[in-house]
């Protein structure tokens, strides 16, 4: 009986050591995607969460993502009143909780007797997150983009090194290179910053080319609205050993219509067009699950 009992801690033990580098090491791996110009794996970016499965923004959101095997989670921030930093896209209460008005006139406990509505804009049981409960749920689990965030940076940071997520961070923003080095350059050594192109500008290419020439980013995010634009693919070839490509899926007039819902029709035409022709090898998406389970039949994903 002795035996099996020492049998049964030691394992026990075993177990609740691996299980901090075994999420650590979920995040170096996605890490390692990024950092690999030459991958031929996609990672899949969650929209504001699972939205469609859970409030916008929310901590069951979060897990939702981390569950089905999601990469990146996007979410937004805005400052509360007295200077508490939440998850909510609007600037107001309205759209997804049970309160009205600016964010910035309510303090945070306040909003905490609020609760989240769903996509329906039903009342549900949950409740506004704050950032740091937010990083707490993803830490070395997932890789966050936070958008909205570049105003409120420096306390955002303050939060990142509390909860010990700096290694977790995307952000993205459509600033010229001087911009960035000005306003952003402190933190570029510590967060991954990732530019934001639109492909139907006339100074595109050239925007490109001082980034990757000055800041080497591990990644552009790009935009156009039509496959009429030679412009998307001349990229590829720019940018192909040197940085990866992320499209956004969540409508039509974002990647040349190769959205979600050209692709739930026709995966290849979308999101396989995207991949395969375009070089993309990130993607956000409002239906992870979707696209995970395509990616999967392709042998694209890692997870």
């Amino acid at each position: 009986m002795k035996k099996y009992t020492l049998l049964s801690i030691g394992l026990c033990l075993c177990l609740a050591c691996c299980l901090p580098l075994s999420a650590q090491n979920r995040i170096a791996q996605i890490r390692g995607i990024l950092e690999n110009p030459n991958t031929d794996k996609v990672l899949v970016v969650s929209h504001r969460g699972d939205w469609r499965n859970a409030t916008e923004n929310s901590l069951e959101a979060i897990e939702n993502a981390i569950k089905m095997g999601v990469d990146v989670v996007e979410i937004d921030l805005h400052k509360t009143k007295d200077g508490e930093i939440i998850l909510m896209h609007d600037a107001t209460l309205d759209r997804t909780t049970t309160g009205k008005g600016k964010i910035a006139d309510w303090t945070l406990d306040s909003i905490k007797t609020l609760k989240l509505k769903n996509g329906c804009a039903i009342k549900t049981k949950y409740k506004v997150p704050t950032l740091e409960e937010a990083l707490l749920v993803a830490k070395g689990k997932i890789m966050i983009n936070l958008d909205k965030a570049f105003p409120i940076f420096d306390d955002v940071y303050k939060i990142l090194e509390k909860t010990g997520t700096t290694d977790q961070i995307i952000m993205k923003g459509t600033e010229p290179v001087d911009k960035v080095k000005k306003d952003f350059g402190k933190y570029l050594d510590k967060v991954i910053y990732m530019p934001i192109v639109n492909l139907d500008n006339k100074d595109a290419l050239s925007q490109i080319d001082r980034f990757v020439k000055e800041m080497h980013p591990l990644a552009f995010e790009l935009l156009y609205v039509s496959d009429d634009n030679p412009a998307p693919k001349q990229v590829t070839e720019m940018l192909k050993g040197k940085s990866l490509i992320w499209y956004n899926t969540l409508w039509d007039t974002m990647a040349g219509a190769h959205d979600d819902d050209m692709s739930l029709e026709n995966p290849d035409k979308g999101y396989g067009y995207l991949i395969e022709t375009l070089g993309a090898r990130i993607l956000q998406t409002d239906r992870p699950a979707y696209l995970i389970d395509y990616l999967k039949s392709k042998n694209r994903h890692n997870y």
